[in-house]
């Protein structure tokens, strides 16, 4: 059997909560949008420069959930050019072109960026 015993309130634990969850505003989320979509262009393979251009962000922002999400408008034929170019693809030839892993190097420190400063913001006194 297992018991807790408790003394006091949860005073602490309630403010820590609070401010985490109105530690990322909506301006910030634009900020890191902007940012990331930077990235993704800067480091995605470039021939014509049409998906790297083609970068943008979507922030959902709904009852206790906000998000950030980023995608690529570049479609040839129903494909979506940006996942071929990571994952690769193959050729009407039967080829195959390998893929090159650009997409997470380019934004993981997007989102280190996001959870250092949620982080910070969280653990003010």
């Amino acid at each position: 059997m297992i018991t807790f015993r408790q003394k006091g309130d949860f005073s602490k634990l309630t403010r820590f909560l609070e401010r985490a969850k109105e530690t990322v505003h909506l301006g910030d989320l634009d900020q890191y949008g902007r940012a990331g979509v930077a990235a993704l262009a800067s480091a995605t393979p470039v021939d014509s420069g049409e998906t790297a251009q083609s970068w943008y962000y979507e922030i959902t922002n709904k009852k206790g959930f906000v998000s950030i999400s980023f995608h690529n408008s570049n479609i040839q034929n129903g494909v979506p050019i940006a996942i071929i170019l990571q994952y690769g693809h193959g050729t009407g030839t039967g080829g195959w072109v390998a893929g090159r892993d650009y997409i997470n190097p380019a934004i993981r420190p997007i989102f280190d960026q996001i959870a250092n400063d949620a982080w910070k913001e969280v653990t003010k006194t």
